[in-house]
């Protein structure tokens, strides 16, 4: 039997990972595709966005997996390879602050597992700002520096500043992460050899989390009001609630895009806020959730 490959998208909170897996799951490549959602916090709402939810879908929540490989990790593919019929390849999504050179790992520990490359998204809009950000830009650095491919998402054309990032970091060759064509011709090449870089990612500063899961129904003038007023160190929001008329609505904000979007299903209720522990007062993120007035 051949080995099962096995990629990890990684990159930091919000970068647009879900966003282009949802792509590649829709991509014209012909491939068997088993996704494992490496989320943080305490519901996956990362698992819900995907589009094709089903049993090729695992939720891995409380993620970090940065540090060391959890039991978790290791559960789930075990699971999977022992599967009568195997996907033709595994992704797995890694949380924002995760270290994906670590989470790739798990292929050299296991026999039936093939290191197939770590794709790692930078958010074009971003990213620049963050690594001027000395305590989380050693963290970006290293999501970057590991990586065999780099999609630029949110962005068509680097600007200056986010050209000069990049270059100060070595990034020299990129593609666009709406290119799911060239992206899956990558990923997916089947005979690429490719080798796990040593992780470069030294401790990174500690994050914490706020989440709720009994949010009401909104009204959309209700949500955008008060997404409009959300507290300037959450670093990260994702939510699905529900709409007054109907349906749900799909929350993100990452920095200054703030996107409040119609949906006519969902599989999971919630919202999830994501700082940086000596930052975002968690009391404070409960005051303006529930501030929606």
């Amino acid at each position: 039997m051949k080995p099962l490959p096995l990629s990890v998208i990684g990159g930091y909170l919000g970068a647009g990972k879900t966003t282009l897996i949802n792509q590649l799951l829709a991509g014209d490549h012909g491939l068997r595709l088993t996704i494992l959602v490496n989320d943080f916090g305490a519901i996956s709402i990362d698992a819900a966005l995907l589009q094709s939810v089903s049993e090729d879908t695992i939720e891995l929540t409380n993620g970090c997996v940065c540090c060391t490989l959890s039991g978790d990790l290791f559960y789930a593919v075990g699971d999977i390879l022992e599967r009568e019929v195997k996907p033709d390849h595994l992704l797995i999504e890694a949380s924002g602050i995760a270290d994906p050179s670590k989470i790739a790992s798990v292929a050299l520990a296991e026999k039936d597992l093939r290191y197939s490359g770590i794709l790692t998204v930078i958010d074009g809009l971003n990213f620049a700002q963050h690594m001027a950000d000395s305590r989380i830009a050693p963290q970006l650095s290293a999501q970057v520096q590991c990586a065999d491919m780099i999609a630029v998402s949110k962005t068509d054309q680097l600007d200056t500043e986010l050209a000069r990032t990049l270059k100060d970091i070595g990034v020299t060759n990129w593609l666009n992460a709406d290119d799911i064509g060239a992206l899956s011709r990558i990923l997916f090449e089947p005979e690429l050899p490719r080798e796990l870089a040593a992780s470069s990612q030294a401790a990174h500063p500690r994050y914490v989390t706020w989440s709720s899961n009994t949010s009401g129904p909104f009204t959309e003038l209700e949500l955008r009001s008060l997404i409009a007023r959300i507290p300037p160190e959450i670093l990260r929001l994702k939510a699905i609630v529900p709409n007054t008329a109907g349906g749900f609505f799909e929350v993100h904000v990452v920095g200054t895009v703030r996107n409040v979007t119609g949906r006519s299903d969902a599989s999971t209720l919630g919202v999830i806020a994501i700082g940086l522990e000596n930052t975002l007062r968690l009391q404070s993120v409960e005051e303006w959730w529930s501030s929606r007035a």
